[in-house]
């Protein structure tokens, strides 16, 4: 019989024949059961490698895979038992997940025409008993397209209905959006009773006469978000999640004392408030001109007529 013999070549063999297999070669198992030799055997010669033991590119590629298994059974036991443990899994302490939960703002404009209610809605992620030690200061800023009466504040104040005050001093009501200037209003925010971890805050605000526009009969006004400040008594670790800076504001509506509030960062619903203004079209300027200074002509006249006719004049 023949035996392959490796020349060293890549995939190079040759066959050399081999001795004959005797029969005495059969051998007989401890059970009993006849064990036959295979009548021929192929044997695979390395040059690199010295007869009777493995090639070295066997012993390698065990080598190579014993190390994968290795660390297949080192990952197994350190990585899938610790990853998911701290990765995936959600803490358990209910006070570290309000740690860092989401501050969500909500601003809406209600009622309709020039006299409108802007109202501002904070709402925290969790509920937080530290909440209740803490007050809610909101500054608004006032476009150029609104106002807002002082004068109404100082009202609704009386009646403790809000607790607004204007920061912007010289302060023109009467003029119209192109002469006037961007205005500040200090809101200090209430609790909510329906909500333990809720705020609201109340601001009547106005329209201002605009420019009339000679093919469009109609202006936006937009209302940006509001700067959410935070003041409260003693420290605890939720003002570091939601905190970015410190403004000086008073402390409160009624006290002069200056407190460093904190700057808080929100998620505001709505990215800002546009309203719909409508204002008049140039090509209707001579028109509205004359009827306005007829019936200014007309009224006059009916008032003169009633004073004469109807009042006592002593000389």
């Amino acid at each position: 019989m023949a035996v392959l013999v490796n020349d060293g070549g890549y995939g190079g063999t040759r066959a050399e024949p081999s001795a004959p297999v005797p029969k005495s070669a059969a051998a007989r198992s401890r059970s009993g059961v006849k064990r036959l030799e295979a009548p021929f055997s192929v044997r695979i010669w390395s040059p690199h490698a010295p007869l009777g033991r493995p090639p070295a590119g066997v012993l390698a590629a065990w080598a190579v895979a014993v190390r994968a298994v290795a660390w297949l059974l080192l990952w197994a036991v350190t990585g899938r038992t610790r990853w998911p443990a701290t990765a995936f899994t959600a803490p358990s302490d209910p006070g570290i997940r309000a740690t860092c939960s989401e501050i969500i703002l909500r601003q809406e404009v209600l009622k309709d025409g020039f006299h409108r209610d802007l109202l501002i809605k904070v709402k925290f992620g969790e509920s937080i008993e530290d909440l209740q030690t803490c007050r809610l200061l909101i500054k608004q800023y006032i476009p150029t397209g609104l106002f807002v009466d002082p004068y109404e504040l100082a009202s609704l104040r009386e009646r403790n209905i809000t607790e607004a005050v204007m920061v912007s001093e010289n302060f023109n009501i009467e003029a119209p959006n192109y002469l006037s200037k961007e205005a500040e209003v200090l809101i200090y925010a209430r609790q909510d009773s329906q909500c333990i971890d809720c705020f609201q805050a109340f601001l009547p605000v106005h329209y201002r006469y605009h420019r009339p526009h000679s093919k469009d009969g109609e202006t936006f006004i937009i209302v940006n978000n509001p700067d959410l400040l935070m003041y409260c008594d003693q420290e605890f670790p939720v003002l570091k999640c939601w905190a970015q800076s410190e403004v000086a504001a008073p402390c409160a509506l009624k006290n002069r004392d200056i407190c460093q509030w904190n700057n808080m960062k929100y998620k505001s619903v709505y990215k800002n408030v546009t309203l719909q203004v409508p204002v008049g079209l140039t090509i209707h300027t001579s028109l509205v001109c004359s009827v306005t200074l007829l019936i200014t002509i007309l009224c006059s006249t009916l008032i003169l007529v009633a004073v004469f006719k109807y009042g006592h004049f002593s000389l």
